[in-house]
């Protein structure tokens, strides 16, 4: 039996999820090698004591580049990797320029679906392997002024579910882990986002942005059904030492409710259920 731990690559460890699952991973017996995109955040992540390294989602060097150093330090074996960095573009399809989904694409999307590219040779070659997803609630069930964090993460979807397929056979597993409201930098990111891509002052969305504006800015604790990070991670955890792990592992009452929900109500009543909540 081989004596070396397993191994994990996770993406968007600088905070929230990323840096809770590598925590919980780590104390589960893996071989963490935690990435974030700023060099400020890999160096606090080296002073904790996991194997480090930049990763951005945007840049096809950097993914090869991260690739390549996990693998060479492995012996070429990968047994796991996180897809968990991104972040959430708020606002209304008519509000958002060019640029703004372009940004939400390449982090959410994009970026994951190369980095599945450069590690499947690896897991092909070792015969196993577990390649999970942060998705989101928004992954299957869109709601107002998110346009842009929607359409990816229902692409993401997309792509697991195709992914899955043609891997089938090859002791690969794709999944999916969906969160609801969880405590991280999310909201704050988002913040940021809108005020950088959308004219929040202007249109026909004023009042709505105003009340978005006003629960982005809220504490965590303030937000119902908000989770702490580790709830993801211990999530993530089950997928990892599940011998036939779910497709899917929702998060948070929310998550939960809306799957049920999605094949119960028809889509004008859950319209209105979503717009009163929004």
């Amino acid at each position: 039996m081989d004596p070396s731990p397993r191994s994990i690559l996770i993406t968007g460890c600088s905070s929230g999820i990323g840096l809770a699952t590598a925590r919980a991973c780590r104390a589960a017996g893996w071989r963490v090698f935690a990435s974030a995109r700023r060099a400020e955040d890999v160096a606090r992540l080296a002073a904790e004591g996991f194997e480090a390294l930049a990763l951005d989602l945007d840049d096809s060097d950097s993914i090869g580049e991260a690739v390549a150093s996990v693998l060479a330090s492995t012996g070429g074996r990968l047994d796991a990797l996180f897809n968990n960095g991104g972040y959430g573009q708020p606002g209304a399809v008519e509000d958002l320029p060019r640029a703004a989904w372009r940004e939400q694409f390449e982090s959410n999307l994009f970026g994951p679906a190369e980095l599945i590219a450069a590690v499947l040779p690896a897991m092909r070659h070792q015969g196993h392997g577990r390649i999970l997803f942060n998705s989101s609630v928004l992954g299957y069930t869109a709601l107002p002024l998110r346009a842009a964090y929607n359409a990816s993460k229902f692409a993401l979807e997309g792509l697991v579910d195709t992914l899955r397929l043609e891997l089938a056979g090859s002791g690969i597993e794709a999944v999916l882990i969906e969160p609801g409201p969880i405590a991280s930098r999310f909201r704050a990111n988002s913040l940021a986002a809108l005020r950088r891509h959308v004219d929040t002052d202007a249109g026909p969305h004023v009042a709505a942005y105003r009340r978005m504006i006003e629960r982005l800015a809220k504490a965590d604790a303030a937000v119902r059904f908000t989770l702490p990070a580790e709830a993801v991670a211990a999530a993530v955890l089950q997928a990892l030492s599940s011998g036939v792990p779910r497709t899917r592992y929702p998060v948070t009452l929310p998550a939960k409710l809306f799957r049920v929900l999605n094949r119960l109500l028809p889509d004008r009543l859950l319209d209105r259920l979503k717009r009163s909540n929004a």
